[in-house]
């Protein structure tokens, strides 16, 4: 499959930044190193994310400014998020600035430090801050949770994590009654009718509980998660089969986010200095995401896939 050279950059796929004929005859034949079809998206940030380290020296050669902002980032910045290290190599080389403040206090070259290369820009200049200590341990944490959940290969499971309250107390906010094993059983034979979808799964795990459901989204619906969140903060998701997974984090029964892309690296400049580290530490473990987000730390994934216990909630209107 080949691009049209003379369409510029619209018609390039995603893994045409990987060839460097395609990329060097696109630009020979007119097209714009600085600008792309998109507005978020630059080509040079194009290549770093996803691009060999060949084509992203090419771009880097033939644009205006190496260090041009898109979104409030860099090429390079990108390239360091997506890690791409030989990319960020290759853009160093052509004059890109590792220092360069952005995107909550996260320069590429501080972001690298919480990345598997953390030497990649050595040695690092006098005023450099490292990180933090909640940062550091942070970075470790995600490295062993991740590691516990291993992958969540299944889809159609729901999930709220929260913070700080125990899953009896959960079951009271949510005026939950007990489900016996035998009512279980029944709804499992069919577990995507009306009775299966109000049964829950609740677990305590270190640092608060987890509300889940195996075969839906009522974990993760408004009034689940405002209820939940009374207080404290809670972070829920929708494994969705059909549209991916969406999230939604609450704080004290107030809305935070909701329709995110956990998992998904969908960072903005808004975003806080710890959310933006929480969002690149966990890209593609969107349930270990809620899980940081909320500050548990499980040490399995037994929360989603065998709840300690199950309830059942009462009748109503839950996205309301």
């Amino acid at each position: 499959m080949t691009a049209n050279h003379t369409a510029g950059w619209s018609d390039f796929g995603w893994h045409f930044w990987k060839d460097l004929a395609l990329v060097r005859a696109s630009l020979d034949a007119g097209a714009d190193p600085n600008n792309g079809p998109y507005s978020f998206e630059r080509p040079l940030h194009a290549a770093a994310h996803r691009g060999s380290p060949e084509a992203v020296a090419e771009l880097a050669g033939r644009v205006d400014d190496v260090d041009a902002e898109c979104e409030g980032r860099t090429a390079l910045w990108e390239a360091v998020f997506n890690d791409r290290p030989e990319n960020a190599r290759a853009l160093v080389a052509a004059g890109a600035d590792p220092w360069r403040p952005m995107m909550g206090g996260w320069s590429p070259g501080r972001l690298s430090l919480a990345s598997p290369t953390p030497g990649l820009f050595f040695p690092f200049p006098p005023d450099h801050v490292g990180l933090a200590e909640a940062e550091a341990a942070a970075v470790a944490e995600a490295e062993r949770l991740t590691g516990a959940l291993g992958r969540i290969e299944w889809d159609g499971h729901s999930l709220a994590c929260v913070r700080g309250i125990s899953a009896a107390e959960a079951a009271r906010r949510l005026a939950a009654e007990p489900a016996d094993e035998e009512e279980l059983e029944e709804i499992m034979e069919d577990p995507f009718d009306d009775e299966a979808m109000q049964v829950i799964g609740l677990t305590d795990v270190p640092g608060g509980c987890v509300v889940s459901q195996q075969w839906g989204y009522m974990a993760a619906t408004p009034v689940v998660m405002k209820e939940l969140s009374a207080g404290t903060v809670a972070y829920g998701m929708y494994a969705n089969p059909k549209s991916g997974n969406q999230g939604r984090v609450y704080r004290d029964v107030e809305v935070v986010a909701w329709d995110t892309h956990p998992g998904g690296g969908d960072v903005s400049s808004d975003d806080s200095a710890e959310e933006i580290l929480l969002k690149y530490l966990y890209q593609g473990h969107a349930e270990a995401y809620c899980f940081a987000g909320a500050g548990l730390h499980p040490t399995d994934a037994r929360a989603i896939s065998s709840p300690d216990t199950h309830w059942r909630l009462p009748e109503r209107d839950y996205w309301r």
